[in-house]
């Protein structure tokens, strides 16, 4: 069976890419840049979601594709609109296109649980967008699909475009870690892995035409999150909650949703829950790890030193 990963270079789409590898699958990766998390078994496709003729040879033989390419960080979606439709939804549309003509088995789309909501601005609408298109797809062409609905995922290889990342190495460069809100806020965090093995789970023939929201299997109120940290760091850094109306808070945190995402009425989702899951707290230290160990961060730190000295 082959499977082809769009934006399968990115954080969750590599880890999905090697779930599929794991499961057997002949996986390709398409992405704008090369992944450096291909391995030996993956194939690399150069390209852009919105090139027509580049998707159309990408899919060519495909079982499965995968969607997880576009544009996924609230803030930079809420300032650029034109390009959040361009490449979220028209390159959706386009990919939907190909993967007809293609006659692959089945479409994976990776959407978010702020289609329920009424924040998120132009990501939860490209979104929201994007998941009718392909129902319509299905009802008009027969195309069957999966939507999957993410939570909060965290882990290595995440980025600056993570909040889990961000913050951790905010606590390591800074001692400190500055929260905009009260921290009552909930979220359901899910390790990457696990969601990507999730991801492979729903290519079985139960989930096909169905919406399912993976997230993790319990509630965490971000202050609970964050006194996690400051423990695991041994009460090393500080901890600040600032107003959301405090004039240096960024916009993007009043994007996000507070205790439910739940507002609008899509198409109902199934949820998808593990039985063995990767602990919250390892993860944690696992992603501190890797911030710690990362050759770019340690420059910085130095620089950092020499500047305050």
């Amino acid at each position: 069976m082959k499977a082809v990963v769009f934006g399968g270079a990115g954080f969750l789409g590599s880890h999905v890419a090697d779930a599929l590898t794991n499961a057997k699958y002949d996986v390709t990766i398409f992405d704008t840049k090369p992944s450096p998390y291909l391995t030996k078994n993956q194939k690399m496709f150069i390209g852009d979601i919105i090139d027509e003729t580049a998707i159309n040879r990408a899919v060519k033989g495909a079982d499965v594709v995968y969607n997880f390419a576009g544009i996924s960080d609230i803030e930079r979606a809420n300032k650029n609109p034109v390009e959040t439709v361009k490449f979220n939804v028209m390159g959706n549309v386009l990919l939907l296109e190909a993967c007809r003509k293609a006659k692959i088995k089945k479409y994976v789309f990776a959407s978010s649980i702020y289609v329920y909501s009424d924040a998120g601005a132009f990501y939860r609408t490209s979104k929201q967008a994007s998941e009718l298109f392909i129902e319509n797809y299905s009802e008009v062409f027969g195309l069957p699909y999966t939507i999957i609905r993410y939570g909060s995922i965290y882990g290595p290889r995440s980025g600056e475009e993570n909040w889990i990342y961000r913050i951790l190495k905010q606590a390591l460069t800074d001692k400190k870690i500055v929260r905009y809100g009260d921290g009552e806020e909930i979220r359901e965090y899910i390790h990457v892995k696990d969601a990507a093995e999730c991801s492979v789970d729903l290519l079985k023939k139960e989930y096909n035409n169905q919406c399912v929201i993976i997230t993790g299997s319990q509630q965490m109120k971000i202050k609970d999150l964050l006194t996690m940290v400051k423990e695991i760091a041994r009460n090393g850094i500080d901890l600040e909650y600032r107003a959301l109306n405090d004039s240096r808070c960024p916009h993007s945190a009043k994007l996000h949703y507070e205790v439910t995402p739940y507002v609008f009425s899509p198409k109902l989702g199934l949820k998808l829950m593990r039985h063995h899951y990767i602990d919250f707290g390892q993860g944690i230290l696992e992603l501190l790890s890797e911030i710690a160990k990362d050759g770019a961060f340690k420059d910085n730190l130095i620089k950092l030193a020499k500047k305050k000295k």
